[in-house]
């Protein structure tokens, strides 16, 4: 059961279904959580979105929680006033793509809670979040414990407690079950049940949910299927051929079908369907094959010799094309039936355009959507951390063949490897991103849709296609895979190491500065830097003790700045002090980690395209303090992932992985001098807020790329010596620095490249915009220099 214990956590009990007693684990509120009464209460407030009590570690059998069926009873009230869209957030053991995300029905009139739970993979680690915003609520006596199958069954068939004529239907659901076994197996019939029993026990899903964000926003009505069709006739005249590949093996005929038909759904009618048997053992792919070839001309057929694998088979697909563009579809995938038109579309619209991808999400045996991914446009740093471009992936048929079409020792990754081989040779305009889910990826045990683990070869062959890409382009950088399936590129380093000057403005606070500069001083592995300490009027004796402390110091120099407080004007001034090629703005309350953060970082800024460089910060109880930051999240721009957990993989697993990003934080940002100059450092009339996203943002206007690694890891005791905004002097001050954002960014603020127009600018942790956004392109700020 929930219980108090201490001021910040709460106390579960979980059972395996192996133990006699249930196990007691303790759950940590969050950042956005606290306790309203004293000590023993049961009533919390969360005091923003994403907040969650959360276990990092379970004591259960080798720290898992093993898949299964499990029941869960609890009580959760809402004050008056107050919604409750309860949920769990699961971390699978071998499946790292994503975080599940397991809706719970709202609570009952008395605050109850009790369903049904089917986990597919063991546990790992464990969230709980009672709400999806701010709330106040009381939470007691949850237990999750392990169930039979069979009971598992029994539930689902049972009325539930609310449901009229409960004991008739459930009758009737014993013979549908009964009838589905008898025909589809034992397997399918019980996930068909579940499903329907979990529509029973959560019939209102919120918006929040993507199941039921699909049926609102992503489900064409009659008229919008009248209107898909209008598109078509418009584009069909001017519009290109689209040579559909498809290499087939051994796929089982069930998906094979599924596959095919929709591509013959396709509002889109300009296509050609390139199908190539890999010599499957099995006749009966051929046959499906055959079947749809004498249906319809565009489909066309051939079954090679021998096998080959993936690359060779898709090669063998390429050899059939005739369209201007390929576009490239697994076997055992689904495409949206407006997958081809919103490509026609953006080719007809855009001059030479060389590739097109969209947005993706997974699809079930029951034909369930769930796990999206709204990606990110065009950036070459994502691009060799993870194949985030992915599905749907259409290209130029002329440059897939001048690249050599698909290699031989790629499988698993032959479509990264493609990807990479034809992005090089494209200007970054030549590279279009369309915000919209256009491609099922079918997650079946086996699938990498499910976990990169199930092809574990997929992820060796990928890192191999990113480093031969960084020897082809001669950048010097090795690529390595990542625990999680992904890479991680080190870019290299000048033979003579760059100095670097770090600017620490500071005021007081003797115990956080000497904290940070001991931490750079003993910490730090690179030995080329320079701290330049700028006193803005400190007046505690410990502090003035301290700072005449470090006179000595080789490294430390110590600078009076006695004008009013402007950050921007502090730094710009120091900056002109000092000598580094390398600028590093840094906080006087960050405390290096890792001790590689300035190699990693300074390996960044000296790429030719790249501006500013920002870090992974932590809030001293290992929550996410800034993971990058992106424009327009509650008007102007936000940190996203704040105060979830550290390890947390973010959307797409990207908050795992180096990537661009309009813009970092100015509490550890490094940059070239020549670069800082160029845009004229911080803007001055920016006294204390947005003066780094501003400059971020000069810096992308010059045509630069803004850089965000998750390798450089610091604490960051965020503003504890400025203080908070608790003066209307402050937030008149405040006020004026959003309008002047406002002014000089306009809509561009509302529009960033790194983020999608289906995510929501109310939330920092990449939830979904309820409804989705539309931004015109042109709203964009400056675009990025070529890779």
């Amino acid at each position: 059961m929930f219980a108090a214990n201490g001021e910040g956590a709460i106390a579960w009990k979980i059972s395996d279904g192996s133990w006699a007693k249930p196990a007691m684990v303790e759950l940590k509120a969050g950042m956005q959580l606290r306790r309203t009464g004293g000590a023993g209460s049961l009533e919390w407030e969360s005091c923003g979105e994403g907040s969650c009590f959360r276990a990092a570690s379970l004591p259960l059998r080798d720290a898992k929680l093993p898949g299964g069926w499990y029941e869960i009873h609890g009580r959760l009230t809402a004050s008056e006033g107050h919604a409750l869209m309860p949920c769990l957030y699961l971390g699978y053991a071998h499946a790292v793509d994503a975080v599940a995300q397991i809706p719970l029905p709202e609570p009952a009139a008395d605050g109850r809670i009790d369903v049904l739970l089917l986990l597919p993979y063991d546990v790992a680690s464990l969230q709980f979040s009672p709400s999806f915003g701010p709330s106040r609520f009381e939470v007691e006596g949850f237990v999750l414990r392990r169930t039979s199958r069979l009971h598992a069954l029994w539930r689902m068939l049972l009325p539930l407690a609310m449901e009229k004529h409960g004991w008739w239907q459930a009758w009737t659901r014993v013979l549908r079950f009964l009838s589905a076994a008898a025909s589809t197996g034992l397997s399918e019939a019980t996930s068909a049940l579940f499903s329907e029993y979990k529509r029973r026990a959560n019939p209102q899903p919120p918006l929040g949910d993507y199941e039921n964000w699909v049926r609102c926003f992503d489900t064409p009505n009659e008229a919008g299927v009248l209107e898909l069709s209008r598109r078509a006739e418009q584009v069909v005249e001017n519009g290109p051929m689209i040579s559909v590949l498809v290499p087939a093996y051994q796929t089982p005929e069930r998906w094979l079908r599924r596959c095919i038909d929709s591509v013959l759904a396709q509002v889109y009618p300009k296509w050609q369907l390139c199908l190539a048997d890999d010599a499957s053992p099995d006749p009966g792919v051929m046959r499906v094959l055959r079947e749809y070839a004498a249906r319809d001309s565009r489909i066309n057929v051939m079954r090679r010799e021998r096998n080959g694998h993936i690359s060779e088979a898709s090669n063998s697909a390429l050899e059939l094309a005739r369209g201007e563009y390929v576009a490239l579809l697994d076997h055992d995938d689904e495409l949206r039936p407006h997958a081809l038109l919103e490509m026609a579309e953006a080719i007809a619209a855009t001059s030479d355009v060389g590739l097109l991808y969209s947005d993706e999400d997974k699809i079930d045996g029951d034909g369930r959507r769930f796990d999206p991914y709204f990606k990110p446009d065009w950036d070459p740093d994502l691009l060799r951390s993870q194949n985030y471009i992915c599905h749907l992936t259409v290209i130029r048929t002329d440059l897939v063949r001048a690249v050599g079409g698909f290699r031989k020792g790629f499988e698993g990754s032959q479509d990264h490897d493609l990807i990479l081989r034809c992005t090089e040779r494209l200007l970054p305009s030549q590279i279009v991103h369309i915000p919209k889910v256009l491609y099922h990826w079918r997650a079946i045990p086996g699938s990498t849709a499910l976990s990169r683990d199930a092809k574990d070869y997929a992820a060796s062959a990928g890192v191999r296609a990113v480093a031969e890409q960084l020897s082809r382009c001669a950048t010097g950088a090795l690529a390595e895979e990542l625990s999680h399936g992904h890479y991680r590129v080190r870019w290299p380093l000048p033979e003579s190491l760059p100095k670097v000057s770090l600017v620490i403005p500071t005021r007081d606070k003797a115990n956080l500065l000497r904290q940070c500069i001991d931490s750079i001083l003993q910490r730090s592995t690179y030995n080329n830097f320079e701290i330049l300490i700028v006193d803005n009027g400190s007046s505690e004796p410990d502090a003035i003790d301290y700072l005449a402390s470090l006179k000595g110091e080789r490294r430390i120099r110590v600078l009076r700045y006695d004008k009013p407080f402007n950050y921007s004007a502090i730094n710009n001034w120091a900056v002109s002090q000092c000598d580094g090629e390398v600028i590093g703005l840094v906080n006087n309350d960050i405390e290096v980690i890792t001790p590689d953060w300035l190699e990693e970082m300074v390996s960044h800024a000296v790429r030719t395209d790249v501006g500013a460089v920002g870090a992974m910060l932590y809030y001293p109880g290992d929550t996410i303090q800034h993971a990058g930051v992106v424009l327009g999240i509650h008007g102007v721009a936000a940190h996203v992932y704040g105060g979830l957990p550290r390890g947390y993989p973010g959307h797409g697993g990207r908050a795992r992985v180096a990537q661009g990003l309009s813009a970092v934080t100015g509490a550890c940002l490094l940059v070239l001098r020549d670069r800082y100059e160029l845009v004229g450092g911080l803007d001055e009339r920016l006294a204390v807020a947005f003066n780094d996203i501003d400059f971020c943002l000069r810096l992308r206007q010059a045509g630069f790329r803004n850089v965000w690694t998750p390798f450089a890891e610091l604490y960051h005791h965020e503003s504890a010596s400025r203080g908070a905004e608790d003066t209307e002097e402050k937030r008149q001050r405040f006020s004026g620095e959003i309008e002047f954002m406002c002014r000089r960014w306009g809509t561009s603020l509302q529009a960033d490249p790194a983020y999608n127009v289906n995510l929501s600018l109310d939330s920092r942790n990449f939830e979904l915009s309820v409804p989705p956004r539309s931004v015109p392109v042109t709203a964009r700020p400056g675009a990025p220099a070529a890779a």
